[in-house]
C-alpha cells in the first residue's frame, strides 16, 4: 500500500511521511521522487535502508528512528545534501569507518538509545555539524577527534559508560552545550577552561570530587554535578614537611624564573633547544604567588559560592570546589589565601 502510495507522488514532491505505517521494508520507489527533501520514516519495524536511497541527491531530512536498524546505513553517505539524521531507538551496535567522514554536509546527528559501544575516528572529517546525540548508549570513552569538529554546539552523550573525557576538549571553540549526566566521569579536563563560549554544564551523577582550576573562566549560565561525591569543606588538623625537590624541578623553577627578565642570557640560548621550550610550556603556575613550576605542586581546593564568585545563573547546588596548584608548603602555609588541601578518607 505504502508503495503504491508513493508511486502516485509527483517528481517535484519535497516530503513524505511514511512514519506509524508499520512499515518492514521502504518502498524502492521513493527513488523516483528526485527532488525530495525530508522524508519521515519513524516508528515502523525498518531493519535496512534500500541501495536506491542513494539516488535522493537533494535529501536534507532523513528520519529513520524508533525502527529496527542494527547497523549504522551505509547508503547515507551518498547522500551528499544531508543535513539532519535521526537513528535514535534503533539496535545500532557499531558505525564502520568511512561512513560518517563522507557526511560533510551534516549538521544534526541523533543516535540516542541505540548500543554503540565505539565511535570511528575519523568523524573528524564532519566540518558541518552542530549537534552530536549519544544519550542511552554504551560508550565507554570519547575518541579525541570528536575534539576537532570546528562547529559543533552541543554534546548529548548522558546515560553511557564514560570514565574520562579527551584531554584536547578546549580545542572546541564553538561548543556551548555539554551534557554528561549519568556517566562514570572521575575528572574532567583542564582544557575545560579554554571553552569560552560554553554556557551550559551538565554532569550530574558522576564520581567527580573536584572541577579544573579554570572552570571559573567559562562563561557559564547553568552548572548541574548532583549526585557526586564532591569535596566537602571540613577542615582537620595537618603537619605539612616541606618536599625534597628533584633537580630537574629546581632547574625548571631557576629556568622559568630567569626568562622573565628580557635581558636574560637563558632567555636568548634557551630559543636553540626546542625540546626544552616545549617541557617547560607545559608548566603551572602558583595560585598563591604565580610562580611557574614544572611537576611538583600541592593540589588544593577552594570553594566557590557560584552566585558570588561564577555568576551562575541556574545551578543545583550553591558551592563548588575547584581545583588549585601550588608551588610549595610555603605558598601553602601563607596566611589568608582560602585554599585547602585535600584529604581523602
Amino acid at each position: 500500500m505504502a508503495e503504491n502510495i508513493v508511486r502516485s507522488l509527483k517528481p517535484n514532491t519535497k516530503c513524505i511521511n511514511l512514519n506509524g505505517k508499520r512499515l518492514k521494508t521502504v518502498p524502492r520507489a521513493i527513488s523516483l521522487v528526485t527532488n525530495l527533501v525530508v522524508l519521515e520514516l519513524k516508528n515502523n519495524s525498518i531493519k535496512e535502508l534500500p541501495n536506491e536511497l542513494s539516488r535522493l541527491i537533494n535529501l536534507q531530512v532523513l528520519n529513520v528512528g524508533c525502527n529496527e536498524l542494527e547497523a549504522f546505513p551505509e547508503v547515507v553517505k551518498f547522500n551528499k545534501s544531508l543535513q539532519k539524521l535521526h537513528l535514535f531507538r534503533n539496535k545500532i551496535k557499531e558505525i564502520k569507518p568511512g561512513i560518517l567522514s563522507d557526511m560533510t554536509s551534516l549538521i544534526f546527528l541523533n543516535l540516542n538509545d541505540n548500543f554503540i559501544q565505539e565511535l570511528p575516528r575519523d568523524m573528524d572529517r564532519m566540518d558541518r555539524l552542530e549537534v552530536l546525540s549519544l544519550n542511552h548508549n554504551q560508550l565507554s570513552r570519547l575518541p579525541s577527534e570528536i575534539c576537532f569538529l570546528p562547529n559543533l554546539k552541543e554534546i548529548h552523550a548522558t546515560h553511557n559508560l564514560l570514565t574520562t573525557l579527551p584531554i584536547e576538549l578546549g580545542f572546541l571553540e564553538c561548543l556551548e552545550k555539554l551534557h554528561l549526566s549519568r556517566n562514570k566521569i572521575k575528572e574532567l579536563p583542564e582544557g575545560l577552561g579554554k571553552l569560552t563560549k560554553l554556557n551550559l554544564l551538565d554532569v550530574a551523577a558522576n564520581d567527580l570530587r573536584i572541577f579544573p582550576t579554570e572552570l571559573p573562566n567559562v562563561p557559564l549560565r547553568e552548572l548541574y554535578f548532583e549526585a557526586n561525591p564532591v569535596l566537602e569543606c571540613r577542615p582537620v588538623h595537618s603537619v605539612q614537611e616541606e618536599e625534597v625537590l628533584s633537580l630537574k624541578e629546581l632547574t625548571a623553577r631557576f629556568i622559568m624564573k630567569d626568562i622573565k627578565d628580557k635581558s636574560s642570557i637563558l632567555r636568548q640560548q634557551i630559543r636553540e633547544f626546542p625540546a626544552a621550550r616545549e617541557m617547560l610550556s607545559q608548566a603551572s603556575r602558583c595560585a598563591v604567588c604565580s610562580d611557574a613550576f614544572l611537576n611538583t605542586w600541592l593540589e588544593c581546593v577552594r570553594f566557590l559560592t557560584l552566585q558570588q564568585d561564577i555568576k551562575i545563573r541556574k545551578c543545583s547546588q550553591p558551592v563548588i570546589p575547584v581545583r588549585a596548584l601550588l608551588c610549595s608548603y610555603k605558598c601553602f602555609n601563607t596566611v589568608g589565601h582560602g585554599y585547602y588541601g585535600v584529604a581523602f578518607p
